[in-house]
């Protein structure tokens, strides 16, 4: 490998929902600097945490029918039954679900949890509160999708937090998309719920750090072989 190769696998992407912000940091950053230079440096150490928020770095993901990856970086904060939003259309009975919650330093860019189509893509306007806390669910603004698998029907919902105010949705209803595939991004510390048809075993626990399109939350066949990985 020659050297200029391994400087590039050392230098994550960043995902071009950033751009705009990351010159918006910078050009206050400069304005800061006419200012007082102490500011300026401030707003330097903005500017490049702008640039690490925003980053997009590849993903080997495991391969197999029988399982479901994390569709955000962060911590898992919820597991249990819970009623899914209506929009789903899932119905009004709970169902398993797996939350996790992605703060300020952890990657925004969301990946599919199991390969399928879109069957639907529902949006909502609502509050901005912790997305940590349970009520956010219902209460604040959300993008709620529906995953068509062999497996059933995936209910996927990105959950705007008290910081985030841009929820983004990349893909489009009868998209086929594969498991760890982007299909979205949150600005600035939100949380994704995901949850599942009858079958599925949680294989993470409260508290356990989850990373987009790597990390294992279900299966539905424990024991199962061992799987193959794909770049992404």
């Amino acid at each position: 490998m020659s050297m200029i190769d391994s400087i590039r696998r050392q230098i994550v992407p960043v995902h071009p929902e950033g751009y705009v912000f990351i010159a918006i940091f910078a050009a206050v950053a400069i304005g800061l600097d006419f200012l007082w230079q102490p500011l300026g440096w401030i707003g330097a150490i903005l500017t490049v945490w702008c640039v690490y928020f925003f980053r997009d770095p590849p993903r080997q993901t495991p391969l197999g029918d029988d399982i479901v990856v994390s569709p955000a970086d962060g911590i898992v904060s919820s597991i249990g039954s819970f009623v899914p939003p209506p929009e789903l259309g899932l119905g009004a009975y709970p169902l398993q679900r797996i939350s996790v919650f992605m703060s300020v330093f952890d990657c925004h860019v969301n990946r599919m949890p199991v390969a399928g189509r879109i069957t639907k893509i529902a949006y909502k306007p609502g509050l901005f509160l912790n997305a940590d806390l349970d009520k956010a669910s219902e209460d604040n603004e959300r993008n709620s999708l529906i995953i068509e698998t062999e497996r059933g029907r995936f209910g996927v919902v990105q959950i705007a937090g008290l910081i985030a105010r841009r929820i983004v949705c990349f893909t489009t209803v009868d998209s086929v998309l594969g498991v760890g595939e982007r299909f979205g991004l949150i600005r600035f510390g939100s949380r994704v719920d995901v949850y599942f048809p009858a079958g599925a075993r949680p294989l993470v626990g409260l508290g356990s750090k989850a990373i987009a399109g790597e990390t294992v939350l279900a299966d539905f066949e424990l024991g199962a072989p061992a799987r193959m990985f794909r770049g992404s």
